[in-house]
Parts: C-alpha cells; structure tokens; sequence
C-alpha cells in the first residue's frame, strides 16, 4: 500500500478562481503538480482552501455545511463550499468577516485583519468537518500564516498530535497589520516568542516562529531574508532559524506559457523552428508604430511601475544609450511618476520608444515572443516569473543579481546578468547583450540554451516533497 501525505494547502488567491499576482499562478499549480507526483510508493493528497472573496469566479460550487467558530462570548459562522479542478479538491470558506471585504486584498488593515484572521483559523477546522485528517498544514504569506500558529497554539492547548507546517514566503515585507486583539478574541493567546518586540503581534512573523519549515520563493531569497538589506529587521531571528530556512524556486505554468501553442502569437514556433519567431516581431513593431527593421534589437519592459522593480534604472539607462541602436516597449502600470517617466522616455524618442501604461495579459505575451531583450532590473526580486516567460519565448533577459532572477538566469549562457543597483551597470549589460545579438549564430545559441531549460512546477514540487517527508520524519 502506498503511504500518504495529506496536505492542507492554504493560499488567498489562487488561479483560475481569483488572480491578483504572482501568488495566484503558484497556488493555481503547485497543489496539482504536488499531486502528479503520487505513485505506488507515494500518494500526495493535497486539498486547497480558499477565502470565498465575493470576486471568486467558481462552477458547481457545492455546500458541505456550516460551523462555528467561537470568539469572545459570541460565535461567527463558517460556511464551506466545495469544488475541483484537474483532480485537485478545492474548498472555500466563507463568513460573515469575507464578505464585509469585497476585494481579495483592501487598503483597510482591520478589514484585511478580520478577514484573514477568520479564514486562518477556520481552515483549521475544516478537516473535521470533511473527515479527514492533515499530516501538513502548507500557508503562503501573511494571510494564511496565522494558521500554522493556530495550529501549534491548538496542539498545546489541547495536547493533541502536532501537524508539521510549512510557510512560503513570496514576499517578506509584507507581514500584514496588528492581530493580537483579534486573535485573543478567538481564544488563542500570544506565546512568548524570540521575535523582535515589534514583530510578535504579525501574522507573518507568528507564522515563521510556530512552522517547521521557512520556504523562500527561490535559493538566493532564501540566502538574501538572512541580511540586514533584505531581512526587513527580522534577519537576525531568521538567522537563529537558519536550519529550518530554505528556498525553493517557484516554477512556470509551461502549459498555458507554451510559444508552439500560445492561440495570441502572430506566428508559433518551438525551439526547433526559431526562425519562425522573426514574424512575431515584425508583427510586434508594426502593432506598435515600431519602424520595422529585423536587425534593430527590440528591448521589452513588462512590469508593474514600481521603484522595487528598478524600472527608473532602466528608463535612465535607455536615455544614456541613445548613440546605440535599439527600440524598445515599455507594458505596465503602477507608480504614475514612473508611469509618467516612461511617458517622458517616448516623448524623447518617439521613433524607438513605445508605452502602454495599462495590464495587458495578451500584449505581454505578444512582446515575450517577439522582442528580443527583456529588461528587469530589479532591486529585489523574490522569484520573478517575466525572466522565466521571456526565456520559454526565446527572448533573452537582461537581469540584475537578485532573488530568483539569479537562480534562473546565467551569464552569458541563456541572459546577461549584472551586479549593481546603478543604471551604469545596467547600461554596460545591454551593451554586451547587443554586441552578442550582431553574431545571430551566436544569440541563437544563448535563445536555445534559455528555452531548452526546464522550469515546469513538476521540478518544485520534487522539492516540495522532499522538504514535507523530511519534516514530517522529524
């Protein structure tokens, strides 16, 4: 008889019932990549839990039920629905703290408090209400980690079997507001922890104190949370945890991001018939009012409008290459000073620079396949997905050392990589990729290498496997 890992997979978003980000598209496919992995030694039952924001878009929702949830001298209703996808059961969980707040994520912290605090602790509850039993509780950022601390705060108190945890964080610095009022209400009192003072009332600290193991969304944001510049003031606890601290690269839904299969390209192509790409990029400049020319390089910007993400380094690096040749597009939204900057960098060089401040998923595609650099410059990166996609596409990064970027990417081989946060060093990598991109032999070569890798999720999910057998062992 095969042995079997029960999972509980909590995320807020997941694809394709509500997207927002990056966090969407992993807890979309890595709970059914998890689940491919069962054989005849192994069987991975991993069940995802959901919030039933009011914005959810799911078919043949099915009740299972309602329960309480004590808090204070009152009780709040948990309702359960459930669905699945591709095998994968999928439960939401709805109550009267979900559908006060109709997005996924508000500007309102007591919202998002309330919200998140509820769907946590209710998950918890869940498996007795569906007869089964998890052997792992896996949360992903701040708005599910208080279940991993309401779940050893629960065996405690009660003195029952401990379920192993584990917490991905796909963004530290975001560790959501003040729930120590909230949580009390629920009954569960704040432990004694060695978190910095500031950090023991947070849900994503509380989370990484109570789990067993700390997964970063990459090997060197995992390396990178254990510093001053990247620990956002809980690198020196992270440090004492380093054990139980790993990272483990997020992977890319290689079926929807597919060039030979992808229905918005002009043309489609794999990496045995890349010459068939070369239509994709006169279809690209001329959609874009682009002058048409095969030989101009064609550089890509497809990002959100975030200092983060270094784009003011890009648009002053473009500025200071204006004696070589290139064009380039900029797709994004987000800060309007730098959306007004890229603006400015088109009003300059109306003929080589085209803008479009707006979320354009098909665009996007559209430039992956036909430009032939993509720019990210990031500052800090936990993953990246845009590197991953461009590489699929035959378009080649140009990419700063950071986080997933520098896992992914390697010089000179499927990207050019650069060092420092400073548009100079930025400037000296596009340089060298154009002066690779004159030999076609040679660019081919490195377009080859980067579509040939395999970054599909069933990689991560091995990992995954490996880290929940090795917890659970001890």
């Amino acid at each position: 008889m095969p042995k079997t890992i029960n999972v509980l997979f909590l995320a807020a978003e997941a694809d394709p019932f509500v997207k927002v980000g990056g966090l969407g598209d992993v807890a979309g496919s890595l709970p059914i990549a998890l689940r491919a992995l069962s054989n005849n030694e192994i069987q991975l039952d991993v069940r995802l839990v959901l919030p039933y924001h009011p914005v959810v878009k799911a078919d043949n929702l099915k009740p299972l039920g309602i329960f309480p949830i004590k808090r204070g001298n009152t009780e709040v209703q948990a309702e359960i629905f459930e669905t699945s996808i591709n095998g994968l059961p999928v439960y939401f969980i709805n109550g009267d703290p979900i559908r006060a707040n109709g997005s996924v994520y508000s500007s309102n912290a007591k919202l998002d408090a309330e919200k998140y605090t509820f769907f946590s602790l209710a998950a918890l509850e869940l498996p007795r209400h569906i007869n089964w039993s998890p052997n792992i509780v896996h949360a992903n950022d701040w708005h599910t980690a208080l279940s991993v601390y309401g779940s050893l705060a629960k065996s405690w108190e009660e003195g029952a079997h401990r379920i192993a945890s584990v917490l991905t964080l796909h963004n530290l610095p975001y560790m959501g507001p003040d729930v120590s009022a909230i949580l009390e209400s629920y009954g569960y009192k704040l432990a004694q922890t060695d978190l910095p003072e500031w950090a023991r009332v947070m849900p994503l600290p509380l989370g990484m104190w109570a789990s067993d193991a700390i997964v970063a969304v990459s090997p060197t944001y995992g390396d990178e949370i254990l510093t001053p510049e990247y620990g956002c003031g809980l690198n020196e606890f992270l440090q004492l945890r380093r054990e139980t601290v790993s990272g483990i690269l997020n992977g890319l839904d290689t079926v929807s991001f597919n060039p030979a299969t992808d229905s918005t390209l002009s043309s489609n192509f794999d990496v045995d018939s890349l010459e068939k790409r070369a239509t994709n990029k006169t279809a690209l400049q001329e959609k874009l009012g682009l002058p048409f020319t095969i030989e101009t390089p064609l550089l890509a910007l497809v990002s959100r409008m975030d200092v983060g993400k270094g784009v003011d380094l890009a648009f002053t690096a473009l500025k200071s290459l204006k004696n070589l040749n290139w064009q380039a597009v900029i797709l994004g939204t987000g800060d309007l000073k730098l959306e007004a900057a890229a603006l400015k960098l088109q009003e300059i060089y109306p003929e080589r620079v085209k803008v479009i401040t707006r979320f354009d998923a098909s665009l996007a595609r559209q430039i992956y396949a036909g430009a032939d650099m993509l720019l990210m410059p990031s500052r800090y990166e936990p993953c990246g997905l845009s590197q991953m996609i461009a590489m699929r596409y035959g378009c080649v990064p140009i990419v700063r050392a950071a986080g997933g970027l520098n896992d992914t990417v390697t010089h000179g081989k499927t990207g050019f990589v650069f060092e420092k946060i400073h548009h100079m060093s930025l400037m000296a990598a596009i340089k060298s990729a154009c002066k690779v991109f004159v030999n076609q032999a040679e660019w081919q070569t490195i377009q080859h290498a980067g579509m040939s890798q395999d970054l599909s999720w069933g990689n991560s999910a091995k990992k995954y496997l490996d880290l929940y057998q090795s917890i659970i062992k001890s």
